[in-house]
């Protein structure tokens, strides 16, 4: 593995490339090798959350499901916020059972998703994906236990070059969500960003991703 994918919905079959694609319950293709499997809060649909849980239970099982997600809490959606804290402690439920780390989607809510982190006792790794925000929030983030990984927003917002310079190289992951742009092409901002050779990030991205796949 040369890169790793931390999240992606674009599968790719690049044997240097190691992608963890998002997967869901209800449109699952069996042909990708590596996948994480969640309910994404915009798709909760109340009539189908019990069958869509017993699809994630089933594929946690596997090898080739690596996480759980991307599951969690959006305040800028219609879905009823108390719904989705339902579903998204039913998933971190499924992870800690299965020992899998959990592919994070949070808008306007990480008091909340660190709170149900601490109230819940989670131990397995959580890594909020697709970061944006300001070193504040990654400071309490980091502080709480979690992982950040960054995409589309690092290539989209120079702004964001100051919070990735600070975030700690032992808790962070790149990814491509769903942007056009190769991962290789957020490998090589990442590490002038942080002022390291490809190689060097190489090693950071792939001793991060033993740390929380290879327990």
């Amino acid at each position: 593995m040369d890169y790793f994918n931390f999240h992606t919905h674009h599968f790719t079959n690049q044997s240097n490339i190691l992608e963890l694609v998002n997967q869901y319950p209800q449109e699952f293709d069996a042909m990708i090798p590596y996948y994480s499997v969640g309910i994404h809060p915009w798709y909760i649909k109340e009539d189908q959350i019990e069958e869509d849980l017993r699809i994630i239970e089933e594929k946690l099982q596997t090898q080739n499901c690596l996480a759980i997600g991307e599951c969690g809490l959006d305040k800028r959606i219609e879905i009823k916020f108390e719904q989705q804290i339902l579903v998204f402690e039913k998933q971190l439920a499924l992870a800690e059972k299965y020992k899998k780390p959990v592919v994070i989607h949070c808008v306007a809510a990480f008091q909340e998703v660190i709170a149900i982190k601490k109230k819940m006792k989670i131990t397995v790794p959580m890594v909020i994906h697709g970061f944006s925000k300001n070193s504040q929030i990654a400071n309490q983030l980091i502080a709480a236990g979690f992982y950040i990984s960054f995409g589309k927003y690092l290539l989209r917002n120079p702004d964001l070059k100051m919070v990735f310079e600070q975030i700690p190289n032992d808790r962070f992951f790149l990814e491509t969500d769903t942007i056009e742009e190769s991962i290789k092409q957020v490998y090589a901002l990442a590490a002038e960003y942080k002022n390291i050779t490809i190689k060097e990030l190489q090693e950071i991205i792939s001793s991060n991703h033993n740390a929380i796949f290879e327990k």
